[in-house]
């Protein structure tokens, strides 16, 4: 079958994409990540000055550094850092300096860290964190992980790891201290908006898998012209479709593409995306996800280097294979980060979906991951995100047309009312 641009009298799908390698575990040098990494380049070998002006004065650097060596005397004799420890400790201090949690160095042991992290496997209680509000703040934890059972939610300001207080952590100090061997246990200090007093939660450590989608057909009952009830497929046509995504991982525009081809074979019209707790992944993931819903060359998102770089638009790939009767809604939260809200952004502005739930979290900066030596790295924040209409997703995140919140009271008794809003919309 071949992609067909139109739109016709039918609602269906009529294209097959065949994906290359990507490879989601370890780096490809140009992929390009949203969160945390947007691309991968490399700097091993050449000279720190080479094409660089320098104006700082770097005799103080020298001074500090000869006068550790010559004066400084451990407290033990298992204290002693070896010269290449110190210039990684003096990377990590020149990148903290920029002020950005999202612009970290990463020396040895971190980098191997942060490569299992990406690669969706790795031990720990998982979940995303970031700063907001100059906080570090829960973006949101995963399906089916110990984050998840505990009851950490999106939005929960993290106080304290293990009684070390946090507030003042970067986002890798506080990673470094969250994960762990499986089977042991760490204590988060939270602040919840709705509770008067923060609390404490154990978490046990486990082996994270990063899921991606699944789906649902929510049935639902509709009279026919002669006064019945439809049954059977009856109800799959007027039911709603539901993909529940997870995160945008090397594998989620398959899947995506291939719960599409479930929704079509419904032949419903009503397609519900929740992106609630999803914190993003792979930009082509998005592009890829927004491209069958938008005509090729439509705007998805620009990436804006500011004075050091010319704007970069990323397009529709123009997949555009539904008609004006399909009806979206996309549920969204203050977890949605980075990748979905570029997606629930994209189609909001466009007129495709109409967004529910509460504010998304104002992920909107582009990371290059740059190999220093073989075995560190750099990730530098080198952009930012803005919507077809031209607003920057770090500003505020992406406001959803119809504000539905989850209260507490609604979390204990199971109640969604975010997701009854959405039917009620799907369904009128």
């Amino acid at each position: 079958m071949e992609p067909t641009h139109g739109r016709g009298a039918q609602f269906y799908v009529t294209a097959i994409i065949v994906f290359g390698a990507i490879f989601f575990a370890g780096f490809a040098v140009g992929e390009r990540f949203v969160s945390p990494v947007q691309k991968i380049s490399t700097l091993e070998g050449k000279e720190a000055s080479a094409g660089v002006k320098n104006t700082a004065d770097f005799t103080p650097f020298w001074t500090a550094w000869n006068v550790l060596n010559e004066k400084y005397v451990p407290a033990t004799t298992t204290a002693v850092a070896s010269d290449q420890q110190k210039v990684w400790g003096a990377i990590e201090g020149l990148t903290s300096s920029v002020n950005d949690p999202y612009t970290v160095f990463f020396p040895p042991d971190e980098a191997k860290m942060f490569e299992s992290e990406i690669s969706g496997h790795f031990e720990g209680v998982g979940m995303e964190i970031g700063v907001k509000d100059d906080t570090l703040t829960v973006i949101a934890p995963l399906k089916g992980t110990p984050a998840e059972r505990a009851g950490i939610r999106p939005g929960d300001k993290i106080l304290k790891i293990n009684e070390e207080v946090s507030t003042t952590l970067r986002v890798d100090e506080a990673v470094k201290l969250i994960r762990g061997k499986k089977g042991t246990e760490v204590t988060l200090t939270l602040y919840r908006e709705g509770r008067k007093e923060p609390f404490d939660l154990k978490v046990m450590r486990d082996v994270i898998n990063t899921p991606t989608l699944e789906t649902e057909v929510k049935q639902g009952k509709t009279a026919s012209s002669d006064g019945t009830t439809e049954t059977g497929s009856g109800l799959l046509r007027s039911g709603i479709f539901v993909i529940r995504l997870f995160s945008f991982s090397a594998t989620s525009p398959r899947l995506f593409r291939d719960a599409l081809r479930e929704f079509v074979e419904t032949g419903s019209n009503k397609l519900l995306l929740d992106l609630r707790g999803n914190p993003g992944g792979y930009l082509e993931a998005a592009v890829d996800m927004a491209s069958w819903f938008l005509p090729p060359g439509a705007t998805i998102v620009t990436e804006d280097a500011g004075a050091k770089g010319a704007r970069n638009v990323h397009r529709s790939r123009g997949y555009d294979v539904f008609n004006d009767s399909l009806k979206m809604v996309i549920l969204v939260n203050g977890g949605s980060a980075s990748a979905s809200e570029i997606l629930a952004g994209a189609l909001q502005q466009h007129g495709i979906a109409k967004l529910v739930g509460t504010q998304t979290f104002g992920k909107g900066s582009v990371q290059e991951l740059v190999k220093i030596t073989p075995d560190t790295s750099l990730k530098v924040t080198v952009a930012r995100w803005l919507t077809p209409n031209g607003i920057s997703i770090s500003l505020k995140g992406i406001t959803p047309d119809i504000e539905v919140k989850l209260t507490p009271d609604d979390v204990e008794k199971k109640r969604d009312p975010q997701m009854d809003k959405a039917i009620e919309l799907l369904t009128k």
